[in-house]
């Protein structure tokens, strides 16, 4: 499978407007003419209010077809969860042209390569977690949250790896940060913004996730999209926003708003991180003299050692290696 997978999805980073979408099946022609009666099982089931329902087939039967009709008929959110990544991307692929105009997002684990911290009592050697994330469907993760949280017609795609916890998605919209034109703030509150988001200023390599800046103007590149915006101010207003391609520079349009997500799942405001890590202190100091009162000094420092070089990042950074272990 390649990792690699295209989107076709919500604008990149502008804030959706106008009518809601309605989920239109782009029937291929072959299964126009075919019997629709597979459909009929589900939508019984629907109507009846029957909680689960399995549609047996063999391959080639029309199974995702028939999940099309029925997402098609109920009009809802679709969540699809398949067993591994090569099926998921399939799904993906599939579902991407039976809904052309629908937000059709892929959620898979991101890790390249994973290798889990662990502890060998017989050395007394602790190995450090490792991994190697894959960019591309780390954008397609925020591009399938931020689709949630601003769409209606959206179909995830996902591998059932994925069903853990992902931060409170609460703090993941009241961080968003609207932008238009007109509205007054000036750059260094944008940057200070920004870095609230853990956007990293890079004026060398802008890649997603970073910000630059050049005199009065700030180039933002979200996570969840392939363009840029550029935000040009005049003083202490926004002056003009344009959507520009981040390796040529090309202007591909003028944008009267701009709604930017944060740049980590796990991103969370200054007065709930401050009760967090007040928590975790409070949890820290509990284990430590829990593996003190054992004898088990070895522990208590590593725990000791480790939480507070997780604090001090959080507190400086919001953010830590391994935050996900906190939630």
């Amino acid at each position: 499978m390649s990792d690699t997978v295209g989107c076709k999805s919500v604008p990149d980073f502008v804030e959706p407007v106008g009518e809601i979408p309605v989920y239109r099946y782009n029937r291929p022609s072959e299964s126009a003419a075919r019997d629709r009666t597979p459909q009929e099982a589900p939508r019984l089931g629907e109507r009846e209010g029957y909680d689960k329902q399995t549609l047996l087939g063999v391959t080639g039967s029309g199974k995702t077809n028939t999940v099309s009709w029925v997402v098609e008929e109920l009009q809802q959110p679709t969540l699809v969860i398949a067993h591994n990544k090569t099926l998921a991307a399939q799904l993906y692929e599939e579902f991407r042209e039976l809904f052309p105009d629908n937000a059709v997002e892929y959620f898979v684990s991101y890790y390249d390569y994973y290798q889990p911290e662990a502890y060998v009592e017989q050395t007394d050697t602790y190995i450090d977690k490792d991994a190697s994330i894959n960019d591309e469907i780390d954008r397609l993760r925020h591009s399938a949250t931020r689709s949630l949280l601003t769409r209606d017609d959206v179909i995830v795609v996902s591998s059932v790896s994925c069903i853990y916890g992902l931060g409170d998605p609460r703090n993941y919209v009241d961080m968003s940060l609207r932008l238009a034109v007109g509205q007054d703030i000036d750059r260094d509150e944008l940057l200070a913004r920004l870095v609230d988001l853990n956007y990293e200023r890079n004026d060398v390599d802008f890649t997603q996730g970073t910000f630059r800046v050049r005199g009065d103007t700030v180039e933002i590149y979200p996570m969840y999209g392939r363009y840029a915006v550029r935000v040009e101010f005049w003083g202490e207003e926004i002056d003009r926003m344009l959507k520009i391609d981040p390796l040529e520079g090309e202007v591909k349009s003028r944008e009267p708003a701009v709604l930017v997500h944060p740049a980590e799942h796990y991103s969370i405001p200054e007065k709930r991180l401050e009760r967090a890590i007040e928590e975790v202190e409070e949890l820290k100091e509990q284990r430590v003299g829990h593996f003190e009162r054992q004898g088990d000094h070895v522990a208590a420092q590593r725990i000791e050692e480790r939480t507070t070089f997780d604090l001090e990042m959080m507190r400086e950074t919001g953010y830590c290696s391994g935050i996900e272990n906190y939630s």
